[in-house]
């Protein structure tokens, strides 16, 4: 029942199946059995909720073993994370896997949306449940692979805009979970692509993996070339904001945005288990590498323009990974700040999302807006700081702004990654 989790039970229930939450936290359940939302952000989420759970359609358990028991189908979104060697540590998801295999029937349908290095449902998944349960997948059961593509957010939208991939175990497997996928969900017209809108059957669970690891590898890739311009913009005194704007005026072009960090549940992270499955995809291991060294190249940057930073008292404004969203998952702040720490500085972090309290619960000193600092590093692109003043930022001296935020009333030395032209909130070229 976390960010993905529970607004699909909440979208499955709103379609007019009793669905059954299950989480190991006992907190998120109750929370959930009133109706309440554990954690903000979600549009939409919290009528939502309160609507399903009061006409009974959507209940809260801890009981996974039983859930699974009632249930014709499951879908699972338990989060796979990463070893710091990069390694997928499975130990969570085998685990709710087996218990899923405890409590099931034949007949049952269970897909994974969770993100998965190629050939896990087959090979790992089938196999912990056919084990633990005594039943064949693909005969007694269905196995599905279909890939969460959805942003925290914008979960509802995300819904209706994209396709849903689906791959199965066998083609039975496949069409079960088309039957179940299109009943729960409604698509909007998309004109623009290939074929209609809806479930999308790419053949196999293996194809709809590595569907779901290519379009988030290509973007951490699309994003270390954007930081390649960036550091030779930085050396040859060019603005790469205005080539990249330039460069993507016509259709052939999609180059992103560069910037200090690559953080979330997602792109940092499927990209290293793409990198499992084929550890020779140089061009992956080499985005992936640059993209990790950007928060010291940036503080190298700011050094770089501010003067030697021991001693100085540098705040950095944004503790989540993105802006609106309350989750620092592999947000760059961590590294930034230990970067700061390295070369002595005196760090602060500021997140309007965050109270001083869980700030420090973060391991950082809070920072209030208007408190005297030398320096400051805009991490994240909450709207809150779209208009900061020189006095919220306590007559800062200089500012590495690595969200290209439009800051007008800031008369320190406005700098970016990329961009180091930029120069009190100036960044026309000159002759």
């Amino acid at each position: 029942m976390g960010k993905i989790g529970l607004p699909l039970a909440v979208q499955f229930a709103s379609k007019g199946n009793r669905v059954l939450g299950c989480d190991i936290d006992e907190a998120t359940v109750n929370s959930v059995n009133k109706g309440i939302e554990p954690f903000p952000g979600e549009m939409f989420l919290a009528e939502k909720l309160m609507e399903v759970v009061k006409n009974g359609m959507l209940q809260a358990t801890t009981n996974t073993v039983e859930a699974v028991r009632e249930s014709d189908f499951v879908v699972v979104v338990v989060p796979l994370v990463v070893n710091p060697d990069g390694t997928p540590n499975f130990v969570a998801i085998d685990s709710a896997t087996s218990e899923i295999a405890k409590g099931l029937k034949p007949g049952t349908m269970i897909s994974f949306e969770t993100t998965l290095p190629i050939g896990t449902t087959r090979n790992r998944f089938a196999k912990i449940l056919e084990d633990d349960s005594g039943l064949r997948a693909g005969i007694e059961f269905n196995l599905v692979f279909s890939p969460e593509r959805v942003l925290t957010g914008r979960v509802f939208s995300d819904l209706r805009r994209y396709p849903k991939l689906i791959g199965g175990f066998t083609k039975s497997c496949a069409k079960r979970g088309i039957e179940f996928y299109e009943s729960v969900l409604d698509f909007d017209a998309r004109p623009e692509l290939s074929k209609p809108n809806g479930v999308w059957n790419l053949g196999s669970c293996e194809a709809a993996e590595f569907a779901k690891l290519a379009e988030t590898t290509y973007r951490d890739v699309n994003i270390g070339l954007a930081n390649q311009f960036a550091k030779f913009a930085d050396k040859n005194s060019l603005d790469v904001y205005k080539v990249i704007e330039a460069c993507n005026s016509q259709p052939y072009s999609h180059i992103h945005q560069p910037g200090i960090a690559v953080g979330g549940h997602c792109i940092p992270i499927y990209s290293q288990f793409y990198l499992w499955n084929d550890p020779e995809a140089r061009i992956v291991g080499a985005a992936r590498e640059l993209n990790q060294g950007m928060p010291s190249y940036g503080v190298d940057l700011l050094e770089k323009k501010h003067g030697l930073l021991s001693g100085q008292r540098v705040a950095v404004l944004g503790a989540t990974y993105r802006g609106g969203v309350k989750d620092t998952s592999f947000s760059g702040v961590f590294a930034i700040v230990a970067a700061l720490q390295e070369k002595s500085a005196v760090v602060y972090v500021h997140d309007p999302m965050y109270s001083a309290e869980e700030i420090r619960g973060l391991g950082f000193e809070p920072y209030i807006l208007g408190q005297s600092i030398d320096a400051a590093i805009i991490q994240a692109d909450h709207k809150e700081y779209e208009n900061l003043n020189r006095k919220q930022l306590g007559d800062a001296r200089t500012v590495l702004d690595e969200r290209n935020l439009a800051l007008t009333n800031i008369k320190a030395e406005v700098i970016s990654i990329g961009n180091i032209t930029r120069i009190h909130d100036s960044i026309e070229f000159t002759d």
